[in-house]
């Protein structure tokens, strides 16, 4: 469930070696000739976790032979997960380039980059829902100019709710967190989450955010009910704005909390707030 730095890390790597070897692996000994992959983030440039990613990235690049200014080029543009006008436009300045390939970070980026190219090779990184967003034809047989990872599958949010429930067992009404400009692809969640709810005894509660302001309120809010908990859908929004949620989720009424994208939370008027599973193995858990 936890997927730390450390095996983002990792998978990276090996991302940045499958980028490496479609579609142009048989090139690579062939120095005099520079390839180009340009990268497409849908988060600011500052961001450290991003930053670590495309690190590690480039060290898939190097182990397999590719070594920037020597026989590839990379060239990064950056938007916000919700500015969908300055996605449009680094995505245009993307293909005027003509990369050999392009790296998308998740689905509102290859999204705006599909609406350029359909020749242009792209690798999406992580994905939600690539059929139903109309990327691939099928997971085994892509097709088109498209192919990549999907990381969470819609019926992972069931096993969410079973942790939630087991690390918490008075929650009886749990809220589903997401941006909708974020994650387009939001009802792939809701359904599942509605459905699995219900097979709990949990109420569900869908609730939209549009601006970094109305988390706090949102969540101050829910914590109003001792027996509430919150689930944050992997969407970059939530992720890149996860600081300020974690401060609020140390408010002592709320029972647990899940992000999406990682650490589970629980607190109560006892124990506090705290990550789960406990860093140190031995302690014990809540019950």
């Amino acid at each position: 469930m936890h997927l730390d730095q450390l095996k983002r890390r990792e998978f990276i790597t090996l991302f940045g070696g499958a980028v490496a070897a479609w579609p142009f692996t048989a090139h690579a000994q062939q120095p005099d000739r520079l390839r180009r992959i340009g990268v497409l983030m849908s988060v600011p440039e500052s961001d450290p976790e991003a930053q670590a990613w495309l690190g590690a990235f480039s060290e898939g690049l190097q182990h397999l032979g590719w070594t920037t200014g020597h026989n590839i080029r990379l060239d990064y543009r950056w938007a916000a997960p919700v500015d969908a006008e300055s996605r449009q436009r680094v995505s245009k300045e993307l293909v005027a380039l003509q990369p050999d390939l392009v790296l998308t970070q998740n689905t509102v980026s290859t999204a705006s980059l599909l609406q350029e190219t359909r020749s242009i090779p792209i690798i999406f990184a992580n994905v939600v829902d690539p059929i139903g967003s109309g990327f691939v034809a099928s997971l085994q047989r892509p097709g088109g100019n498209v192919t990549g990872f999907t990381l969470v599958e819609s019926s992972i949010v069931g096993k969410w709710l079973e942790v939630l429930k087991e690390i918490a067992p008075r929650v009886n009404r749990v809220a589903f967190l997401f941006n909708p400009a974020a994650a387009p692809y939001a009802e792939y969640y809701l359904v599942v989450f509605k459905a699995a709810a219900a097979s709990l005894g949990m109420e569900a509660i869908a609730v939209p955010i549009n601006k970094t302001s109305e988390i706090e309120p949102v969540i101050a809010e829910l914590a109003r009910d001792q027996n509430g908990g919150l689930v944050l859908m992997p969407d970059t929004f939530l992720l890149v704005h996860r600081p300020p949620e974690a401060d609020v989720l140390c408010m002592p009424r709320m029972s647990a909390s899940l992000i999406g994208h990682g650490e589970i939370m629980r607190s109560d008027p006892k124990h506090g707030a705290a990550p789960w599973p406990p860093a140190n193995p031995a302690s014990p858990g809540p019950r």
